[in-house]
């Protein structure tokens, strides 16, 4: 899988992960680690462009979720739990949608796997990049609380 970085600074500061290839098991934590690394860089709202992602795996789908608890400032281990640690998590918090990462254009086959994971409930997807930009900025009265 190929990673590259963009940023946004107007109308907001968010920063842009494009995914291209396959995420699995040979290379989710290289997305972990760039997620990481950005984190640490001072990033804090983050889109995941999945618009090239041709494949995406279970191990794939935890990364998500790992990406999805460092931006939440919240502590995960890698995989540690399996499914059933997420799954929980998960019916926790079916009521809150991820608000600093968001994802973007997964085509068909990952957009399936996504659903079949439940994240339809934990991330918002968006088919317009200016849109999800936009989302970051919006009071949180109008995106559930923020």
């Amino acid at each position: 899988m190929r990673i590259t970085i963009s940023k946004t600074d107007k109308p907001v500061s968010v920063t842009i992960m494009h995914l291209e290839g396959k995420l699995d098991r040979a290379n989710y934590e290289s997305l972990i680690d760039e997620a990481q690394e950005i984190y640490d860089q001072g990033a804090r709202d983050l889109i995941l462009d999945m618009s090239k992602l041709s494949f995406i795996s279970s191990a794939g789908v935890s990364a998500l979720h790992q990406v999805a608890l460092l931006f939440r400032e919240e502590k995960g281990s890698r995989l540690d739990g399996g499914w059933g640690a997420f799954r929980s998590e998960n019916r926790d918090r079916s009521e809150n949608t991820q608000q600093h990462v968001k994802l973007f254009c997964p085509p068909g086959v990952v957009r399936e796997v996504l659903s079949l994971a439940g994240f339809g409930s934990l991330f918002e997807i968006f088919t317009d990049l200016t849109q999800a930009v936009e989302s970051f900025r919006q009071p949180a009265a109008e995106i559930g609380g923020r």
